[in-house]
């Protein structure tokens, strides 16, 4: 399975970031190219625990969450299309310097060569192991790049 831990994987993620820009429609849902990459870069900034988060699992998470996480994680299978996007990570604005939010995406799927945040807590899933935060971490990433054709 594909994980943010693989360096070549890491890589063919970079590729696809690379051909974002700020003309590329989405594919489904209501973001646009700008909203979509710095939805990404905020979502690995708080899976890296950059600005120190405060990792909290919902109610909702709590109940159902670590029975929701095998099927997320169990194989290469993309992640549905429409999925909430998270309250903590909607991006209102929808003008922004694309290219600048494309380099620090860029910078935060290379930080994943160094993860090590063992205060993760998912805020459905809760607690996850490093393998499956790999395996998820890619998902979202190709998850949008798909949603706009990179």
């Amino acid at each position: 399975m594909k994980t943010v831990f693989d360096e070549n994987v890491r890589m063919e993620l970079i590729n696809r970031i690379h051909s974002v820009n700020a003309n590329s429609s989405a594919q489904w849902g209501k973001m646009n190219a700008y909203q979509m990459v710095k939805h990404c870069t905020l979502w690995d900034t708080w899976i890296l625990g950059k600005d120190k988060p405060e990792y909290k699992q919902s109610m909702l998470g709590w109940l159902f969450g670590k029975f929701a996480l095998p099927g997320s994680v169990r194989d290469d299978s993309p992640m549905k299309r429409n999925m909430s996007a998270g309250r903590d990570f909607v991006v209102r604005e929808k003008v922004g310097d694309v290219e600048l939010q494309k380099k620090e995406w860029i910078a935060r799927v290379a930080e994943y060569e160094h993860f090590s945040n063992p205060e993760f807590i998912h805020d459905f899933f809760g607690r996850m192991k490093k393998e499956e935060i790999g395996i998820f971490a890619y998902k979202h990433s190709d998850h949008h790049l798909r949603q706009f054709n990179s």
